[in-house]
């Protein structure tokens, strides 16, 4: 990561920049504290300007909630169809998220927040950032993105099909919305289930919902080291390191399998955090490689389970036909597909501009055979 500089106290002054987002470094920095208004923070912020806050923690944290507020002021409107629409609020949460993202903190070389009134915060970002031993400035939201999940980890997610916790890391998508859990849990599994794979594990939940039902060997891959860390630990924590192994970074591991199951990110738009890509698929990448993948990867007589919103055809982001062909191009065939209604609350806020796509929304686990 670059090195940043600024003037405090007519003294140059160097840090290394961090950002989980990958976001540019700011090119101009000025010093902040106590006395900085709301108004001048985010007339600064707006113009790209960073400001280094110096000033008392609560008191940096009610300065960027005066700030969240002027920036909300500014509401997307609705665009012409739910596809524009939702290129416009993508891209007020962006523009968002550059200006929030413009109040930064620094971390000493021992991760120590050196505010007044700030809480430790070492162990924790020794987790996320791992042994720094310099200063690092980073934005404040990160920082508060970190703390809050540490929050998640300790008391983690219940999950009913394991009648247990799963534990997420930071920038591993939590199973808060359990209907796809569930579908897996609930669809028959195929009469030979020996061997499962769980491309895209994550936290490891469906891994585990497989070898709890009784796939003899797991495999769960995925890309992301700390998706590969949390979902041992979850292994581990449930007692099943003995059926199921995590590995990668990869999407398919060697081999082939009885069961290969895929919950790929819903949309297909880039991601802009390590947590997005959760959420966000790019051009359909993991959709299409797991589907290309899937007849090389299969035994015979194998199913390959695709469990998929189709939130992205209400919003015109992909249609059913789309989705249809690329199962067709693959070599395969659909014999069954399970369906389930969405629980979280945004499918029942009728604020939400998007609130006619979310209210349709069907998740789907569509099983797939290597066509004859």
């Amino acid at each position: 990561m670059p090195a940043m500089t600024w003037t405090e106290a007519d003294t140059v002054r160097s840090a290394r920049w961090h950002s989980e987002s990958a976001t540019p470094a700011p090119t101009r920095i000025v010093v902040a504290d106590d006395r900085m208004t709301a108004e001048n923070a985010y007339r600064l912020a707006c113009e790209g300007t960073a400001l280094l806050w110096r000033g008392d923690y609560h008191n940096a944290r009610q300065l960027l909630q005066a700030m969240t507020r002027r920036v909300d002021r500014k509401a997307p409107g609705s665009g012409d169809s739910p596809a524009e629409t939702f290129r416009l609020q993508r891209q007020a949460r962006n523009h968002r998220a550059r200006v929030l993202g413009k109040l930064l903190v620094q971390l000493e070389g021992d991760h120590t927040l050196a505010l007044r009134r700030a809480p430790d915060v070492r162990q924790v970002c020794d987790d996320v950032y791992g042994p720094s031993g310099e200063p690092m400035l980073i934005a404040l939201t990160e920082l508060l993105g970190v703390l809050g999940a540490a929050q998640w980890r300790e008391k983690g997610v219940r999950i009913p099909a394991l009648d247990a916790h799963i534990y997420p890391h930071y920038g591993v998508f939590s199973p808060i919305r359990g209907e796809y859990v569930d579908l897996v849990a609930g669809t028959p599994l195929p009469r030979t289930h020996r061997t499962a794979f769980d491309l895209g594990t994550g936290t490891g939940v469906l891994a585990a919902v497989l070898a709890r039902r009784g796939a003899g060997h797991v495999v769960g891959t995925d890309d992301s080291p700390r998706a590969l860390v949390c979902a041992r630990e979850n292994i581990d924590r449930l007692g099943l390191a003995g059926t199921v192994d995590i590995v990668g970074p990869a999407l398919f591991p060697e081999g082939r399998a009885d069961l290969i199951v895929c919950n790929p990110p819903w949309l297909p738009a880039r991601p802009t955090s390590a947590i997005e890509h959760g959420v966000y698929d790019q051009d359909s990448g993991m959709l299409r490689g797991f589907l290309a993948g899937l007849a090389e990867h299969l035994e015979p007589n194998g199913e390959g389970w695709l469990v998929l919103s189709d939130l992205a055809e209400h919003l015109g982001l992909r249609t059913r036909d789309d989705l249809l062909a690329m199962i067709d191009s693959a070599g395969l065939h659909v014999i069954g597909k399970s369906d389930t209604t969405p629980r979280h609350p945004r499918a029942r806020d009728a604020s939400d501009p998007l609130h006619a796509a979310r209210a349709a929304e069907v998740t789907s686990l569509w099983r797939l055979v290597v066509s004859p």
